[in-house]
């Protein structure tokens, strides 16, 4: 479920609307789903209940969720989110992905390199405040200028807010959009630099039954990796952190989901899901196919080839079975149906209403639509979403950071690219000065590969593939820019940072000169699709505005990535006429490997096959629920009703990867790790005594 691995172009889109139903719903901690919990479970949220939840849930920069779930700043995840951490640690002597770790003491956790994480602190609605920025910029130029004009004024306004909050507060301030332009929120969070490694299991455990059983139930994982976070040098105090539950659920148990959901894509009109569909998931495919047979063969040569490319493997495996499952929903006529039907109905709505510039917008959005897949694929290849398709490389990421942020810092900072702004600076910087490891012979396989497909994309006569290769081969030129460049140096990054441009400009070094001759290029075609972005919100705002005068605001807006609550209960289902149980336990987990004779991916680690006889093999292990999850939930706590952790989001089944675009409780389910099993776990297996009495509050 890691959000990160999932490669779809990142393209603004909204609507169709309807009423919600079932258990369906990602929901702002701001506007709860009071009403359906009531009518339906009769249980009512007070606002401290809400609170409680949400100031103990936190946010990874690594892609995922996870909470606070002690006094002293532990926080649960799961371990392929930590596993980006685990990977920095390692070298030849240390494979604490493969191996695990346990700090008995705090003196032995490990500081992490450059993880971030955010606890939600406050919500304040500044929407009508963006919007009166924009119409008044837009109404000083003409027709011709508009979308220009309202691209730079939306940037400018939200700058202004972002700053004037951090200054004010302190705190991390983000501008989050909202029924993708129908409404603007400001989050307020707190940030923690300062974390450190406590616990993880062996990967083998955590990720137990590997890719074939990936998006598949029932699952036999430990998936969990816990952190401290501290501040001063001392353990955090959080202000609110959730107590363990020795009980964990019951069927049939209402539950619910504290986690930041990445993407959604509900509220897509049919023309611009149907680009998704036909051009932009199969591109993404592609790609993924590409990486993990590239990966695949590095991994293969040795051990520590393997140890190097395990996390970037896995990220890709995990996309390609996601989008190959997204685009099986997106390709059954039952899901295009619901979509047409729902915006039909709308349509009609807005039409009986007389509300012509609703209306008019599904126009603009089809041809906005067509405009930003004509550019797809020069931006994705040169820009990208999180960086270009044709320079996979962290050091060339270094070097466009450096050189756009001594241009971008030169601005005032309602004229910058959102990364530079003075609000983002402090987590640009965290990645930027990380001493994360960086392996030449992997760096250079990967942008030698990215270049290759970026020549066979455009062809090796394209203007932009001959300045990319400067007259060499794609590994000949890889090979000389990751050999010759001086970014390796986190220290030297760090000064070259502080440079003004015109000092960068005669530091010379390849990388930074590649990325100079294609910054251009890259700037012309992000301003292209920015312009075509921006018709979407305005005309994704109409049709917004029409349906909360139709309907209210009682809808949720699509996932971004920003902390949300959903719900459900634990349930099995019926599958080709088979019950599937809600829960595993831990006698299906050495049956599991005894049916495979504990073969890969099916074996266990060692410690597991010595601590049989210690565990009750009738502790539930993994258990399902209907609550409504996505790839960034990742890590989720599920907690009761009474705010009590209960579990911990890792996956959904199969028939989950549509509810990217609908949601269905038939057979859809979240897949959680039970409270219960993981205490039977550290106290038997790992001889965790200490931090298992930390967790249950002793």
């Amino acid at each position: 479920m890691k959000i990160r691995a999932v490669c779809l172009l990142a393209l603004a889109a909204a609507v169709p609307f309807a009423s919600v139903r079932a258990d369906e719903g990602m929901w702002l901690f701001n506007a709860p789903p009071t009403q359906q919990l009531k009518e339906k479970y009769h249980f009512e949220p007070t606002a401290a209940w809400l609170d409680h939840v949400q100031k103990s849930s936190v946010r990874f920069n690594s892609g995922g969720s996870g909470s606070f779930v002690s006094a002293n700043g532990l926080c649960i995840t799961n371990h392929h989110v930590g596993a980006d951490a685990l990977q920095k640690f390692g070298d030849e002597q240390h494979n604490y992905l493969r191996d695990g770790f346990y700090a008995k003491t705090q003196a032995e956790e490990k500081p992490c390199l450059d993880l971030e994480l955010n606890v939600l602190v406050s919500i304040e609605d500044v929407t009508a405040r963006v919007n009166d920025a924009v119409a008044a910029r837009v109404k000083e130029f003409g027709p011709q200028s508009q979308t220009e004009a309202a691209v730079a004024a939306r940037r400018a306004i939200i700058a202004d807010i972002e700053k004037e909050s951090k200054d004010k507060t302190g705190l991390r301030s983000d501008v989050i959009t909202l029924y993708q332009g129908g409404a603007y929120h400001l989050y307020r969070f707190k940030r923690y630099t300062d974390v450190r490694l406590v616990f993880a299991p062996e990967q083998g455990i955590a990720f137990y039954g590997g890719d074939p059983d990936n998006f598949e139930y029932p699952r036999f994982d430990l998936d969990i990796c816990i952190f401290r976070a501290y501040e001063n040098g001392q353990p955090a105090r959080p202000e609110q952190y959730l107590k363990w539950s020795a009980n964990g659920t019951v069927e049939h148990e209402l539950t619910f989901v504290s986690g930041h959901p990445g993407s959604t894509s509900r509220q897509f009109t049919l023309d611009e899901l149907s680009a998704v569909r036909d051009v932009l998931v199969p591109r993404s495919l592609a790609r993924l196919y590409r990486l993990e047979t590239l990966l695949t063969g590095y991994s293969s040569r040795s051990a520590e080839n393997a140890r190097r490319a395990r996390e970037d493997l896995f990220g890709v495996q995990n996309g390609r079975k996601a989008n190959d499952g997204r685009l099986g929903g997106l390709l059954d006529p039952d899901l295009i149906a619901k979509y047409s039907g729902r915006e039909a109905a709308l349509r009609s709505r807005i039409g009986a209403a007389y509300m012509p510039e609703a209306a008019g917008a599904y126009n603009i959005i089809a041809d906005a639509e067509k405009q930003i897949i004509a550019i797809a694929p020069r931006f994705s290849y040169l820009e990208g979403g999180r960086g270009p398709l044709a320079f996979n490389s962290d050091l060339f990421t270094y070097a466009r950071t450096l050189l756009r942020a001594a241009d971008e810092r030169a601005k005032p900072n309602g004229e910058r690219l959102p990364a530079y702004r003075e609000s983002s600076l402090p987590t640009l910087e965290l990645a930027l000065f990380s001493e994360k490891p960086i392996y030449d012979d992997l760096e250079e396989l990967l942008l030698a590969d990215s270049l290759t497909a970026f020549a066979g994309e455009f062809g090796a006569g394209n203007e932009i593939v001959r300045l990319a290769l400067a007259g060499k081969s794609p590994r000949e030129r890889a090979h000389d820019l990751v050999s010759g460049t001086k970014l390796k140096d986190a220290a030297l990054r760090k000064k070259l940072y502080g440079d003004d441009a015109a000092a960068l400009k005669n530091f010379s070094d390849p990388m930074l000169d590649l990325a100079r001759a294609i910054d251009p290029y890259a700037r012309g075609v992000r301003k292209q699709f920015e312009e075509q972005d921006e018709r979407k919100k305005q005309a994704y705002g109409k049709i917004a505005s029409a349906r909360f005068a139709l309907e209210g605001t009682s809808n949720y807006p699509d996932a971004t990535f920003t902390l949300r609550l959903s719900y459900g209960p634990v349930e099995g289902y019926e599958e080709l006429g088979k019950h599937v149980p809600a829960y595993t336990d831990l006698a299906g987990l050495y049956q599991r490997s005894a049916e495979h004779e504990n073969q890969p991916p099916f074996d266990l680690p060692p410690r597991w096959v010595a601590a049989k006889g210690k565990l009750d093999l009738k502790t539930p292990f993994n258990f399902v629920s209907t609550a409504d999850i996505i790839g960034g939930n990742s890590g989720s706590p599920v907690v009761n009703k009474a705010g009590e952790f209960v579990g911990i989001i890792f996956d959904g089944n199969l028939q989950s990867l549509p509810l990217d675009y609908a949601y269905t409780d038939k057979q859809a389910r979240a897949v959680s790790v039970d409270s219960r099993a993981i205490m039977e776990a550290l106290q038997k297996v790992y001889e965790a005594g200490p931090l298992a009495e930390e967790l249950m509050g002793k």
